[in-house]
C-alpha cells in the first residue's frame, strides 16, 4: 500500500515521539509499503522517511517550492514531486495514498489532516485516515469532535471521519486489517 504519513517537522520535541518515527518507518518498510510523505527535512518526517527507507519502503516525496527554497529538502526520496505549494502537496499526496496516518504534529499536520477529512466528507475519496493519540495527544479534537457533534455541526454517525487509535499497535493492526480489504 502507499501510506500518507502527516507529522511534525519539529526537530525539538521529546524523545518518545520521534521513536514513534523510527517505529512507524521501520514497520512500513518490513511490511513492504511505500511511504508517501511531504518530501522534507525535519523531526517526525526525518525519523519516519529514514527509518522506512533503512527497512526497504519506497520513499515517495511531495515537497512545495517554499520548503525546497529553505533548503529542507530531503535526499532519501526514491520519487520526488516537486509542487508550486503546500495545497498541491496535500492535493497530490491525497491522490497517491491508499490511506492516511496523523503522527503527533502542530498546525501542518492538522491543516493536512483536516483536508483529507473534509474532501472524505464530500465524497471525494473514500480512502481511511488514522490517527495515533499517543498518550492523548490528540484527546483535545476529539473532544472538540463531540463538541460539535452535540450542537448539530456534525452528524449524529458521520459517514467518513478519522479513525483514531492509541497506540502503534492498534495502527498497525488497523492498516494490516485495510491491507487485507483492499486485496480481497
Amino acid at each position: 500500500m502507499k501510506i500518507a504519513v502527516y507529522c511534525s517537522a519539529k526537530d525539538r520535541i521529546p524523545a518518545e515521539y520521534l521513536a514513534l518515527g523510527d517505529e512507524l518507518g521501520t514497520w512500513l518498510g518490513a511490511a513492504g509499503h511505500t511511504l508517501v510523505y511531504g518530501g522534507a527535512t525535519g523531526g517526525l518526517m526525518t525519523r519516519v522517511s529514514n527509518a522506512a527507507k533503512q527497512a526497504g519502503a519506497s520513499v515517495l516525496g511531495v515537497i512545495p517550492q517554499r520548503i525546497i527554497q529553505a533548503k529542507r529538502m530531503a535526499d532519501n526520496c526514491d520519487r520526488l514531486y516537486m509542487v508550486p505549494n503546500m495545497s498541491a502537496r496535500k492535493q497530490l499526496m491525497r491522490t497517491v495514498a491508499d490511506c492516511f496516518v496523523c503522527l503527533p504534529g502542530s498546525y501542518g499536520t492538522m491543516d493536512e489532516m483536516m483536508d483529507v477529512v473534509a474532501s472524505g466528507t464530500v465524497d471525494e475519496h473514500r480512502k481511511p485516515i488514522f490517527v495515533l493519540n499517543y498518550k492523548g495527544f490528540y484527546e483535545g479534537l476529539k473532544q472538540q469532535s463531540e463538541h460539535m457533534r452535540k450542537l448539530g455541526f456534525l452528524p449524529p454517525v458521520e459517514q467518513y471521519a478519522p479513525q483514531f487509535v492509541d497506540t502503534m499497535d492498534e495502527l498497525k493492526e488497523e492498516l494490516m486489517n485495510l491491507e487485507l480489504r483492499i486485496k480481497n
